[in-house]
C-alpha cells in the first residue's frame, strides 16, 4: 500500500502529461494540416505555370509536417542514434530504403532520423497500409503523393499494378528522389509465425527479429526507375565514389532499426509520451543499385540475404546493445542525431499563424470541415477531387 502511495504522484502527473500532450498533438493537427491545405490550393495557378517550383514548396511543407510529428517524441525524450555508412553522402541521389517493420513508431522514427539529411524528407515518397490513408494525415500524403497498398494475397497484382502507375505518374513528375519501403509487408509481431512455417517449407533460415521479404514491390520499383545502360545493365554508382551522377535510382539503403530489450515503440506512446525517455536505433547500409539484380528469383535471393543480416545485427544488438563494426573497421561508430529547438518553434510558429491568417480568411473552417468529413473509405478521394 505505502508503495502506491509513493507512486500516486508520478501517476498523477504522467497521466497529467499525457493530457497535455494530446491536447496539444489535436491543436498541432487542427492548425497544421488545414493550413498545408489551404497553401496547396493558394498555390494552384504556380502548380500550372511552374509545376517544378510548386512541388518544391510543397516538399518542404511537408517536411515541416513531418518534423511536427518527429517533435511530439523529441520533446519525450525519444531520441535516435545512428549506426553504419552516413547516408547523407547519398542525400542527393535517388535511392529505396528498405526498412524493418515492428511497430508503427517505425515511421516516426524515419520522420525523426532523416530529418537533418537535406532534402530527403522533402522529395521522399512512402509506401504504406491503406489504412493510413483515413488518418488525420493521410490527406497531406495524397497530396504528396504518398501511395496507399492494400494487403492480401487476393489484392497482390492488381496493388502492384496500380504502383507501377503511380511511380509513372507521379514519382519524377513531382521531383521525389527517396522510397521508404517496408518489405515485410507487416509488422514483426503479426508476420512472424506465418513467415517462419514459409521459410520452414522452403529450407530457408529461421528468423526470430525479422521476416522473410515480399519482392513484388521492390522489383516494380527497381524496373520502373532504374536507369538503363545499352547493354541493359543497371547504371548506378559505385560505392567507393558516392559523388556519383548517374541518372535514375542509384543505392538501396538497407536500414535496420532497434529498439532497447526489443520493445518497440507504438504511435500512441509518441504521441502521449508516457514511456521514459528512449534511444532508438538505425543502422544503415549502402549498396549500390549496380550490384542488385533484377530478376525475380535472383532478387529474391538477394533479399533474402539482406534480411538474413539484419537478424545478425540485430542479434548483435540485444545481446550487446550496440551494432557490430562495418566491415574494415574494429569499432562501431554511432552518431547521435539532434533536431534543433529554434528550428521546431519557428515551424511550429509559422503553422500556428498560418492556422490563424486561413481561418480569419474563412479558408481553414472549411478545409477542416472537409477533411472531418472526409475521413471514410469511400468519401476520401472523391471529396478530395472537389477541390483538386
Amino acid at each position: 500500500m505505502a508503495m502506491t502511495l509513493e507512486e500516486a504522484p508520478w501517476l498523477g502527473w504522467l497521466l497529467v502529461k499525457a493530457l497535455m500532450r494530446f491536447a496539444f498533438m489535436v491543436a498541432n493537427n487542427l492548425v497544421a494540416i488545414p493550413s498545408y491545405i489551404c497553401y496547396v490550393i493558394i498555390l494552384q495557378p504556380l502548380r500550372v505555370l511552374d509545376s517544378k517550383r510548386f512541388w518544391y514548396i510543397e516538399g518542404i511543407m511537408y517536411k515541416w509536417l513531418l518534423g511536427m510529428v518527429a517533435s511530439w517524441g523529441w520533446y519525450a525524450g525519444y531520441t535516435v542514434m545512428e549506426w553504419g555508412e552516413d547516408i547523407k553522402a547519398v542525400s542527393k541521389d535517388e535511392a529505396v530504403m528498405l526498412v524493418n517493420h515492428q511497430a508503427t513508431g517505425d515511421v516516426c522514427t524515419l520522420m525523426m532520423c532523416l530529418q537533418d539529411k537535406g532534402l530527403v524528407v522533402a522529395q521522399m515518397m512512402w509506401l504504406m497500409d491503406h489504412i493510413f490513408k483515413y488518418t488525420n494525415f493521410g490527406i497531406v500524403s495524397l497530396v504528396h503523393g504518398d501511395f496507399f497498398i492494400r494487403q492480401g494475397r487476393s489484392y497482390r497484382d492488381q496493388q502492384l499494378l496500380l504502383l507501377k502507375k503511380h511511380l509513372e505518374n507521379n514519382y519524377r513528375s513531382r521531383g521525389r528522389k527517396w522510397i521508404v519501403l517496408f518489405p515485410e509487408g507487416g509488422f514483426l509481431r503479426k508476420r512472424r509465425e506465418t513467415s517462419q512455417a514459409f521459410a520452414k517449407k522452403n529450407n530457408l533460415p529461421f528468423l526470430t527479429h525479422v521476416t522473410l521479404p515480399r519482392s513484388g514491390a521492390t522489383k516494380i520499383i527497381l524496373n520502373a526507375l532504374v536507369a538503363q545502360q545499352e547493354n541493359g545493365s543497371p547504371a548506378g554508382g559505385d560505392a567507393k565514389e558516392l559523388d556519383s551522377k548517374s541518372e535514375g535510382l542509384q543505392w538501396i539503403i538497407d536500414t535496420t532499426i532497434a529498439y532497447p530489450k526489443a520493445e518497440p515503440i507504438d504511435i500512441q506512446t509518441w504521441i502521449l509520451g508516457y514511456r521514459k525517455p528512449t534511444v532508438t536505433h538505425v543502422h544503415y547500409r549502402i549498396f549500390p543499385i549496380k550490384d542488385v539484380p533484377l530478376e525475380t528469383d535472383d532478387l529474391n535471393n538477394w533479399l533474402y540475404q539482406r534480411f538474413i543480416e539484419k537478424e545478425d545485427l540485430l542479434s548483435h544488438f540485444y545481446e550487446t546493445g550496440a551494432f557490430p563494426p562495418s566491415k574494415g573497421h574494429k569499432e562501431a561508430v554511432s552518431r547521435e542525431m539532434t533536431l534543433s529547438n529554434m528550428w521546431i518553434f519557428l515551424i511550429q510558429s509559422f503553422a500556428f499563424l498560418s492556422g490563424y491568417m486561413c481561418h480569419y480568411t474563412g479558408l481553414h473552417s472549411r478545409v477542416t470541415i472537409m477533411i472531418v468529413f472526409s475521413s471514410g473509405p469511400q468519401r476520401m478521394d472523391k471529396i478530395w477531387l472537389l477541390f483538386w
